[in-house]
């Protein structure tokens, strides 16, 4: 819960011209030193001194705050912005932050909050007379200083900023304190009690993270120093520094494993929703999107609050979160300097940015390796439940367990596991729900994408045979492929009381931003347990059924996603391939004089090759493929392997039309092949890379290429074919400014373009980054999902085994193997399970020795372990519940090895 870094970079105005002299320090006399930093001019000067507080108000007891303050420059006044820390951390980690906000022009004041680092006092977690009190003595402090800015007398002009538990500290001080002029918190909560007892819920991994950091501050005072050692805090097993109301408070509800009125009522009185009317200043309120601590309702709840009070408000998504690491720490930090240009300097030019703003996932900028994002913003907040969409639900009335000792527990996300919280990349995910404990409703196919913006809201009718039930609702997207992805690793927890006749509820399900693609389905699952909530101890039986017909989503078709910006460095594309396409188009054009009567019998079925054969140019005895037969049928996607050499593009240039085969025959939908064979109509190709006019847009590149077919216009479907490609705004550019992953969907529209009932795709994540080749991958499983047909040929083993449901096997012109990929790759029972840092033999022991598992050894980079009768799901949930600190998990090589195997002994 530390705080991000927030970068802010902007020229400097000049040297500092002398030092400030001594101070006077509030209730006391406090130690304080002076430290120059010259990291580049402007020279930032920084005093380093402890302020001494009252312990609380009117108590002659004291604390102490560590404390450092940051000028650069001019001998002028100027705002102030205090920079608070976050859970577990100190001032020590802002120290960058602050240096360049003091060359920018402003006079900054870090300090460790009471319980952290140098400071003394117990941990109030942002108490109204503790911690919140602090601040308004800081800023007495900042009154008195003459580099500050005053509004008047005692009245400094002062901005606070702060993520987590610094965030929340920056909205209580503006609702205790009016001197507060602008504030930008980040990350944070509204209503602790809220967070923390979700739907009356306890969120015990969560808050034993909190209150364990909490713990231990004391045991390893910072830096060591003896003059630590003498601290006060000790008040009870297990407390560290906390106050001991705070304390009691966490060890009675955790025993009990449910909340009460008293600790809902204790984090509500240090929460800023207590002071929600009294917040009245500019505020920037940043959350992100994969929090399942403090998740998006609470910016929401937060926003909606000072809005009523009309100040002026942005909020803004942000990538990552408290379980993922947040990543937009230099974008926020700017956005963050022109909030306090504009509200603490009156620099009306500051660019504030829109009203609202979500980060997207584009494409991974392979010159730095990090994931690429776009910006989608409004000029309006659309709040969690704009512009709600129905989306029909199907599903009996079910029933299931909640198991005694709630366990084992379904997973949503692993906080403070580290890259464990991150499996949802992975095909298996890190979500996970045990048979027999949840109930789970479908949507139909989507026929078109839907972008949810926002909280679904279901209503179900819930009984329990004891009266009382504990639900974790989720909604997940499922792939074509029956694949599932729990939206930012998010459930939403509730308990049902009175429900032993039953009650309907309505479910507010996780805010999320996130696309659902046509072909996928929505589920809503209702499970009984979760790794990271207390559930019921005791067994009961719970019977769900639907009571409101589906979903509801908010879609917020305001929100416009932006053009991401993208490399141009891959832009020469030989222009030859232009002809190449054309020359394939027109062939559908020609009619050959006698061509062969159509069969059938086979009519529906997509492709059908029979015995073909074609030799090397010159050579009787050489084949380039020879007496190749197989068969693909409708909704499959095919996936074509074998090594170079194999005859793989030799065969998709034959079926075609490209070339004429020596041998053997070719018949699409019944029709055989022959060049200008009518059927290829219904056949479309990206066969050896993408050619396009460089200086001709996307749009202008496949309207040319649709003419040249001499078809009607109104049968490109060109709008279903840019829909399912996801070029988006892009598609108005000219090509020469393409990324190579944005020619290579271009292609694939073009491809597509008249939808076939036939696509063959020649290596179409050839030049790739990981999140387009995922996204090439989601293109064909949707067209697939639509009754048609996709051939895909690639050296790309593991998308193949991801994106493919059949496979065929060439090697040296022959077929070695055909039929679906779980039949040749075989059962798939061993996984590499990656391990953070060195596996031991212990562990590979302790491992081997769990019930389902044949064996564990350790690995290069973790451990190879062979199921014997255990799931997947089921391994992963006994390495949580061994404290087993795992980074991935995944299938170990098993189409690799079934590919090397048949390659191998078809020698």
């Amino acid at each position: 819960m530390k705080l991000p870094r927030i970068t802010v970079r902007r020229p400097g105005r000049g040297r500092l011209a002398a030092v400030v002299a001594a101070l006077a320090v509030l209730a006391g006399a406090g130690t304080w030193g002076v430290a120059a930093s010259a990291s580049g001019p402007p020279a930032v000067h920084r005093e380093d001194r402890f302020l001494t507080m009252p312990e609380s108000p009117g108590s002659k007891a004291t604390v102490r705050l560590d404390t450092s303050f940051f000028t650069a420059g001019s001998t002028g006044r100027r705002p102030a912005v205090l920079l608070a820390h976050g859970f577990g951390g100190s001032k020590d980690e802002l120290r960058g932050q602050a240096e360049e906000l003091a060359r920018d022009g402003y006079a900054v004041l870090t300090w460790s909050a009471r319980g952290f680092g140098a400071s003394t006092g117990r941990i109030g977690l942002n108490a109204p007379d503790a911690e919140v009190a602090d601040v308004s003595r800081l800023i007495d402090w900042l009154a008195k200083r003459p580099e500050v800015r005053l509004d008047k007398p005692g009245d400094p002009r002062v901005g606070i900023a702060g993520a987590s538990y610094g965030g929340a500290l920056a909205l209580l001080a503006a609702g205790y304190d009016k001197r507060v002029d602008a504030i930008a918190p980040q990350i944070t909560y509204w209503n602790l009690a809220d967070a923390l007892f979700p739907g009356d819920v306890f969120k015990k991994l969560w808050s034993g993270i909190f209150f364990t950091t909490g713990s231990t501050a004391a045991s390893a005072p910072a830096g060591g120093s003896a003059s630590n050692s003498g601290r006060k805090g000790a008040v009870g097993t297990g407390c560290g520094r906390f106050q001991p109301e705070l304390c009691a408070m966490y060890q009675r509800v955790a025993v009990a494993g449910r909340p009460d009125a008293q600790a809902r009522q204790l984090l509500e009185q240090r929460s800023p929703s207590a002071v929600a009317g009294r917040i009245r200043v500019p505020a920037l309120i940043v959350q992100g999107q994969s929090d399942s601590l403090f998740p998006l309702d609470q910016a929401d709840q937060a926003a909606g609050a000072i809005s009523r009070n009309h100040a002026p408000v942005a909020v803004d998504w942000v990538a990552g979160g408290h379980d993922t690491g947040y990543g937009e720490q230099d974008r926020i930090g700017r956005r963050a300097r022109a909030w306090f240009d504009r509200y603490l300097k009156d620099d009306r030019s500051a660019d504030t940015g829109p009203v609202f703003r979500v980060s997207r996932t584009g494409g991974l900028d392979t010159t730095a390796g990090k994931p690429q994002l776009r910006g989608a913003s409004d000029r309006s907040y659309p709040g969690l439940r704009n512009d709600p969409r129905p989306i029909a639900l199907t599903g009996r009335e079910q029933r299931f367990a909640n198991p005694a000792g709630a366990g084992p527990p379904a997973v949503s996300t692993l906080p403070g596991l580290g890259g464990a919280s991150q499996l949802s990349g992975l095909g298996l995910g890190v979500s996970l729900d045990f048979p027999g404990q949840y109930a789970h409703f479908d949507s139909a196919r989507l026929k078109e994408g839907v972008h949810v913006t926002g909280a679904p809201v279901a209503r179900v009718k819930v009984a329990s045979d004891s009266g009382e039930a504990v639900l974790f609702a989720k909604v997940y997207d499922v792939g074509p492929d029956g694949r599932q992805r729990l939206p930012g690793q998010l459930v939403a927890p509730v308990r049902v009381t009175d429900a032993r006749d039953g009650r309907v509820v309505e479910l507010r399900l996780p805010a999320v931003d996130h696309t659902f693609e046509a072909g996928h389905r929505m589920r809503l699952v209702l499970a009984a347990t979760d790794l990271g909530y207390a559930s019921p101890v005791q067994p009961a039986t719970y019977t769900v059924s639907l009571a409101g017909g589906g979903l509801s989503v908010p879609t917020a078709p305001g929100v416009r996603t932006g053009s991401s910006a993208l490399p141009w460095w891959t832009w020469g594309m030989p222009l030859g391939a232009v002809a190449v396409a054309a020359a394939l188009l027109l062939t559908g054009r020609r009619r050959s004089a006698a061509p062969a009567a159509p069969d059938p019998r086979p009519a529906e079925v997509p492709l059908q090759i029979t015995g073909l054969t074609k030799r090397y140019a010159k050579s009787a005895d050489r084949y380039a493929v020879q007496d190749l037969s197989f068969r693909v049928e409708r909704g499959q996607v095919l996936g074509l392997l074998g090594p170079n050499g194999a005859g793989k593009t030799t065969t998709l240039r034959m079926l075609m039309g490209l070339i004429r085969p020596d041998g053997g025959e070719i018949r699409v939908f019944g029709h055989a092949i022959r060049p200008g064979a009518p059927v290829l109509s219904r056949v479309g190709a990206f066969v050896e890379g993408s050619g396009f006019l460089p200086h001709l847009s996307g749009r202008a590149n496949l309207d040319l290429y649709w003419r040249a077919t001499g078809r009607p216009a109104e049968d490109a479907h060109l709008d279903e074919a840019l829909e399912i490609a996801g070029l988006g705004s892009a598609l108005d550019r000219a090509v020469r400014t393409y990324s190579q992953g944005m020619r290579q969907r271009l292609a694939i529209a073009q491809a597509m373009l008249g939808l076939p009932d036939l696509l063959i795709l020649d290596e179409p994540t050839n030049g790739l980054d990981p999140p387009q080749i995922r996204e090439m991958r989601e293109v064909m499983i949707r067209y697939a999902a639509a009754g048609r047909t996709v051939i895909v040929s690639s050296h790309l083993l593991a998308e193949v085994e991801q994106s493919c449901t059949h496979l065929v096997v060439m090697d040296r012109g022959r077929l070695v193997t055909a039929g679906p990929v779980a039949e040749i790759t075989g059962a798939g029972d061993t996984l590499l399970v990656g391990v953070e840092g060195e596996v031991s033999e212990v562990l590979a022991e302790k491992v081997a020795a769990l019930p389902g598992v044949g064996s564990a050894v350790p690995a290069e980079t973790g451990l190879l372990v062979r199921l014997d009768g255990a799931s997947t799901a089921q391994l992963l949930a006994e390495l949580v519940r061994l404290e087993v600190p795992v980074s991935s998990v995944g299938p170990h090589r098993r189409l690799e090895d079934a590919f090397l195997t048949l390659i191998g002994g078809s020698a």
